[in-house]
């Protein structure tokens, strides 16, 4: 009996003295593709008015950057991050390399632009040399427009492509003293993406509710607000949901919906940002999660 009582009172003893990491859920909220456009940078906005910590990932070769940089200097609740960028996907709205075309050759189509997947820029053999050329330029011109950039991930996963892209990559974050996406342990956590756009509220909340102790979830978005200048966005790849501007908006509804953010703010969550795993588990023991 007292050897019984003594267990139960150890149980006890341990629910309420156990670290926060395993008394709630560590959750990492990442918004892809800001500065591709007005619209996106309006949404991310939106976001960051929430006032949760949150990272945001920038594409530098986009027109709309600037504005994106602007904005991003301005909030304290976010880690700012690049998206490193080597495809242009959209029709009649496209970009090109920071770095020039004339100095980066084999990653641009005829008319000066990146291609639209990864298979038609690693069908036109791109060299290793201009990847790291361009993805060099594009960390730069980050760094000179004044924003404080703390990780790297990489658009439409072109730049971890291969092997040999991986290691330009892992180069650059060391050169640059960044962390890269994924590499602190991240396990993603999906389910709303291909969802119809009036049900993503729910499947993002869905989601949420599946997410494990003991780990760093990552949850990642593609806000937007759905404009004239959205609905004129389509996607070049055929494996891109249609109609892409209500998708993205019903991104932005979940995230700012009542329900989810009273969910991540009951106390069974803990909302991180880049900034905050980087301090907690250091550069230093980053880990590819590639077998190479």
């Amino acid at each position: 009996m007292k050897k019984r009582v003594l267990t139960v009172i150890c149980i006890l003893i341990s629910s309420i003295v156990r670290p926060q990491s395993s008394s709630s859920k560590d959750i990492l909220f990442r918004c892809d593709d800001i500065g591709m456009c007005h619209a996106v940078n309006m949404a991310a906005k939106k976001v960051l008015d929430a006032d949760f910590p949150v990272s945001m990932s920038v594409m530098v070769p986009c027109p709309w950057f600037s504005e994106a940089a602007e904005m991003l200097k301005q909030y304290k609740n976010v880690t700012v991050g690049i998206h490193l960028t080597l495809n242009s996907e959209w029709k009649q709205y496209r970009w090109g390399p920071v770095a020039g075309v004339s100095a980066v050759t084999s990653l641009v189509d005829s008319s000066g632009n990146f291609f639209p997947s990864r298979s038609k820029l690693f069908g036109n053999n791109p060299k290793m040399s201009e990847i790291e050329i361009e993805l060099r330029a594009q960390i730069e011109k980050a760094l000179n427009a004044g924003l404080k950039v703390e990780y790297l991930d990489y658009h439409m996963s072109a730049p971890m492509q291969t092997p040999e892209t991986r290691a330009i990559v892992i180069k650059l974050a060391k050169e640059y003293k960044l962390m890269i996406s994924r590499f602190l342990g991240e396990q993603d956590v999906e389910g709303w993406y291909f969802a119809k756009p009036e049900d993503k509220p729910d499947s993002i909340l869905q989601s949420l509710s599946k997410t494990k102790y003991g780990v760093t979830n990552l949850l990642v978005f593609h806000v937007g607000m759905q404009s004239a200048e959205m609905d004129a966005m389509e996607d070049l790849n055929p494996f891109g949901p249609k109609e892409m501007s209500k998708h993205r908006q019903g991104e932005l509804n979940g995230l700012l919906s009542p329900e989810f953010q009273n969910q991540i703010r009951n106390g069974t969550y803990r909302i991180i940002n880049y900034s905050m795993l980087i301090k907690e588990k250091g550069l230093q023991n980053m880990k590819s999660p590639f077998s190479d």
